[in-house]
C-alpha cells in the first residue's frame, strides 16, 4: 500500500535522529477515529502504519468500536482483536451518543480515552507509545500509558485543539477555555517528542514555547497508487444517474465545521444549469439538516451518497469533474492540510478550494485548482460554472496536481520519515 509555505514536505529531525534501523520495535497508537481501507475515513495512520510492518515494526493501534462519521458500531464485541494488513488493532468501547450534541459528543470521548488504557496496556511489550489528537482526551491516555509502561510519548497534533472549538464558538465558558489550555500546555510539555501534519502547526507550537529541536512535520498526504486518473467512474455515473453531468464532488465529514450550507447556496444558484451536480460523500451530525434544507428547496442537483470506505473512494473521485474542499471562514482553519485536498489532487482532478491559508498555497504552487473565498457562495459558483465551461483547463489543473502532491506530499516518503522517528525514539529508550 500503500515545511513549507509552498508546499514543500520538510521535517526538523536532525541528523543524530537517522540512524540505522537496528532493533524493531512496537509502536502503540490510541486513535479513536482510525480508519482502515474498508472503513469510511482517513487513513493516514492505517499508510504509516503498513509501512512500519514492512519494515519489520509493530504497529498496534487502539481504536473505537464506533465509526467517527457515522457514528454506527464496527464491531458487536468490544476489545475484540482485528488485524488489518498487518496492524494489531483493538476496539475499545464508546459511548453510542457521538452524534447526540455537543455534550453527549464529550461524554463518548471521555468513554474512549477511559476504556482503551487496558488495552494498550496489555498490548505487549512496547517501545513508543503514540497519541494523537484531538480529541484530546485520547492523547491523555496515551500520556498516561506512556508513563505507566516506562516508554517514550509521541504526541500527534493533527488540529489545533482547543483554540478550533474557541474560534467556532463551540467553546465558550472562560473556565473551561482555560483548562483546556492547561490540559494543552501539559501535553507538549509531557511529550517526549511532537508531530504535527501543518506546517503553520509548527509556528504555532514554538508560538507556545515548544523547543523546534522537539517538532517533526510529517505533513498530511497521499499514497498516488490508490487513485486512477484515467478512469471515467463509470460504475459511481452510472448507479446516480450522472451520465450527462459536470460531476463537482465533496468527500468528508458533515459536520458544523464544513459549511456544506454555503454549497447548498451555490447548488441553488446553478440549479438553471442542468449540467451541474454536487455529489456529496460523506455523513456528520450535520446531514440530516442539511438533506432537509435540500428537500425543502427542491434541488435536484445535490445528492448525498452517505459515507463509503476509503478503498471507493478512487471510483467516486474518479467520477468527478472537479472536486470541493470548503471550512467555515475562521481564522484558525488558515493553518491546516486537509486529507481530502491530496486525496483529490492524487485523484488528478482540479480543486476548488474555499480554504486559505497553507493549503491555498499548496494548490496554488501545484496549479492544480481555483481558490474562492470561504464563505462566498457566489464566488463558488462562479468557479464551478467556469470550470464546466473550460473542461480542457480544468483537466490539465488536474494533472499539474497529481504530478505537484506525487512529488512533494507522497505517502511512501511521509512513511519513511516516521521510521526515522520511531526508530530514533526506541533507540533512545533502549540506550
Amino acid at each position: 500500500m500503500s515545511t513549507s509555505t509552498k508546499g514543500t514536505t520538510q521535517e526538523t529531525t536532525t541528523p543524530e535522529m537517522r540512524r540505522t534501523h537496528t532493533k524493531p520495535a512496537h509502536v502503540v497508537l490510541i486513535h479513536q477515529a482510525f480508519a482502515g481501507p474498508e472503513q469510511p475515513g482517513g487513513t493516514r495512520h492505517y499508510e504509516l502504519g503498513t509501512h512500519l510492518v514492512r519494515n519489520g515494526h509493530r504497529f498496534t493501534v487502539v481504536a473505537s468500536d464506533l465509526s467517527y462519521l457515522s457514528g454506527q458500531r464496527v464491531t458487536k464485541e468490544q476489545g475484540i482483536e482485528e488485524w488489518v494488513d498487518g496492524i494489531r488493532v483493538f476496539r475499545a468501547y464508546t459511548h453510542r451518543n457521538l452524534h447526540k450534541s455537543f455534550v453527549w459528543r464529550v461524554i463518548a470521548f471521555f468513554s474512549f480515552a477511559a476504556a482503551s488504557i487496558r488495552p494498550a496496556l496489555s498490548a505487549g511489550d512496547v517501545d513508543v507509545v503514540y497519541g494523537t489528537t484531538p480529541p484530546i482526551f485520547q492523547a491523555v491516555s496515551a500520556w498516561i500509558v506512556s508513563v505507566l509502561r516506562r516508554r517514550p510519548f509521541l504526541l500527534e497534533v493533527r488540529d489545533l485543539w482547543p483554540e478550533f472549538a474557541i474560534d467556532m464558538g463551540i467553546l465558550r465558558n472562560p473556565v473551561l477555555i482555560k483548562l483546556s489550555r492547561v490540559l494543552e500546555k501539559f501535553l507538549y510539555r509531557r511529550a517526549t517528542h511532537l508531530l504535527v501534519n501543518s506546517p503553520a502547526y509548527r509556528n504555532y507550537l514554538i508560538g507556545k514555547g515548544v523547543p523546534p529541536a522537539k517538532i517533526t512535520l510529517i505533513s498530511n498526504g497521499v499514497d498516488p497508487e490508490m487513485f486512477d486518473p484515467g478512469s471515467p467512474g463509470k460504475e459511481v455515473r452510472q448507479q446516480f444517474g450522472l451520465q450527462d453531468k459536470f460531476v463537482v464532488c465533496y468527500a468528508g465529514a458533515l459536520g458544523m465545521a464544513n459549511d456544506i450550507n454555503t454549497v447548498i447556496e451555490a447548488a441553488v444558484q446553478v440549479r438553471d444549469r442542468k449540467e451541474i451536480h454536487f455529489l456529496l460523500v460523506g455523513d456528520g451530525k450535520e446531514r440530516p439538516n442539511l438533506e432537509r434544507r435540500v428537500g425543502e428547496l427542491k434541488l435536484e442537483n445535490v445528492t448525498f451518497t452517505g459515507t463509503q470506505p476509503k478503498q471507493k473512494m478512487k471510483e467516486f473521485l474518479a467520477a468527478a469533474d472537479a472536486c470541493l474542499a470548503i471550512l467555515q471562514d475562521i481564522p484558525m482553519f488558515r493553518t491546516t492540510y486537509p486529507n481530502k485536498v491530496f486525496d483529490y489532487m492524487a485523484a488528478g482532478k482540479p480543486t476548488v478550494l474555499a480554504i486559505d491559508g497553507v493549503i491555498r498555497e499548496v494548490i496554488e504552487a501545484a496549479g492544480g485548482g481555483l481558490y474562492v473565498p470561504p464563505g462566498n457562495a457566489q464566488a463558488l459558483a462562479h468557479a464551478i460554472c467556469a470550470l464546466n465551461e473550460d473542461r480542457s483547463t480544468a483537466a490539465s489543473m488536474g494533472r499539474a496536481a497529481r504530478e505537484y502532491v506525487s512529488r512533494h506530499f507522497n505517502r511512501s516518503d511521509q512513511a519513511e520519515q516516521l521510521l526515522d522517528l520511531v526508530s530514533k525514539l526506541a533507540n533512545s529508550r533502549a540506550r
